[in-house]
């Protein structure tokens, strides 16, 4: 598994969720709960508009003294979102997450939301694909599954 295609057709947990612009904060929390998601997408007309997290929470709403029954999610969105398209490596998905000091990332697709991944996600999979190297060469070196 090198890209993010490979990624999301491995891992179903990569659906992106989203709510529309006119949402509440505390309805996009409910759902971020409901989900086990750190981070959900804001939708205006079915478009891509701006990202919410659990980071945006803490220091726009919460630090800010902010009610999350009243204000809107548009509000306090992020706005500048990085993305990638499912042919990009995990390895450059790490490095602009890094970059950005983000954990997550929109997928799109000939300019249409494919899935969204986390960086646990791409960690875990490059975790993944590392064990299972490092398995292929141990059983190369002891010579398990070759015929003498």
């Amino acid at each position: 598994m090198r890209t993010i295609r490979e990624l999301m057709a491995v891992n179903k947990d990569t659906a992106p969720w989203s709510v529309e612009s006119s949402a509440t904060v505390f309805q996009a929390l409910q759902m971020m709960a409901d989900k086990n998601v750190g981070a959900i997408l804001v939708l205006e007309n079915g478009q891509i508009v701006g990202v919410f997290s659990e980071r945006d929470y803490a220091r726009k709403i919460i630090l800010r003294g902010k009610c999350s029954l009243e204000t809107s999610i548009k509000e306090v969105m992020t706005k500048e979102m990085v993305v990638i398209n499912p042919e990009t490596t995990l390895e450059e998905s790490l490095e602009l997450m890094s970059k950005w000091h983000i954990r997550h990332l929109p997928v799109l697709e000939q300019g249409r939301l494919a899935g969204m991944v986390s960086m646990r996600d791409v960690v875990d999979a490059i975790l993944s694909m590392k064990e299972s190297t490092i398995k292929n060469l141990e059983d190369y070196i002891l010579g398990y599954g070759y015929n003498r």
